[in-house]
């Protein structure tokens, strides 16, 4: 190996080992998204630009499952809820009305 090479390769394993180091993702997608994305965001960092929208994709996923839970919730205290007839229902609206 050459000085050069060996200076090269241990900054590379350097920052590779660095203890703020990413991991490495690769993604498969159609060639017309890859050409979509690269004009779109061309001058940019693109891996800045992948990580925000994981970032709002793992938000969206998380806020939608919320939602599913919070739902759950409510019709599970429904299937527990007494049940009336409409009469009582209808008494119960009018109750205490003028």
């Amino acid at each position: 190996m050459t000085r050069t090479f060996i200076a090269a390769h241990s900054v590379v394993e350097n920052f590779n080992n660095a203890r703020n180091a990413m991991p490495t993702v690769n993604f498969s997608v159609p060639e017309d998204v890859k050409e979509a994305f690269n004009a779109t965001f061309e001058g940019q960092n693109k891996s800045a630009v992948i990580a925000d929208l994981m970032r709002e994709a793992v938000q969206r996923a998380q806020a939608r499952q919320q939602h599913v839970n919070a739902i759950d919730r409510i019709l599970a205290r429904r299937i527990h809820a007494p049940h009336i007839s409409e009469a009582q229902f209808q008494e119960a609206r009018e109750l205490g009305r003028p």
